[in-house]
């Protein structure tokens, strides 16, 4: 496992940058360089149950292990939705079950530095990076936009 970490700074408040990450309206605008009908479904409570998805039936079953609303929170990541049935015990999901995303807003003076780091198989690397590349882009141009 290791850990990617990925930083932008946005000409917005904090609470408008986790508005555009979290809102269903904005959540699939910049999730979409990593599959193109995201959806997430959350509690937002510690513990309690977050899920990811990709429209299909399929996605990743997750727990909030830390909340700070809007300067933190911290995902980690318990197994996989396959065709709708939840996957929490196989040898596979093991392998990487416990990893943590983390969202981290900081504001300089109404400016927000977003910070984001993910725990991640060495083998999706590639993908992980060009998907928050753009997604990041994405938010910044959703929260400055909207001002």
């Amino acid at each position: 496992m290791e850990t990617l970490s990925y930083n932008i700074k946005i000409y917005a408040t904090p609470e408008k940058v986790w508005q555009v990450l979290w809102s269903p309206e904005s959540y699939p605008e910049w999730t979409k360089f990593f599959a193109c009908d995201s959806t997430m479904q959350s509690d937002w409570k510690v513990g309690g149950r977050t899920y990811f998805g990709d429209g299909k039936g399929n996605g990743m079953v997750s727990t909030i292990e830390s909340l700070d609303e809007p300067k933190q929170v911290v995902f980690k990541h318990l197994g996989m939705i396959q065709n709708g049935q939840e996957d929490l015990e196989s040898e596979e999901i093991k392998t990487w079950a416990g990893a943590l995303e983390k969202y981290m807003l900081f504001d300089f003076n109404g400016e927000t530095q977003l910070h984001v780091e993910v725990d991640i198989q060495p083998e999706h690397a590639e993908f992980m990076n060009k998907g928050f590349d753009q997604g990041l882009a994405m938010v910044k141009h959703l929260a400055e936009k909207e001002g």
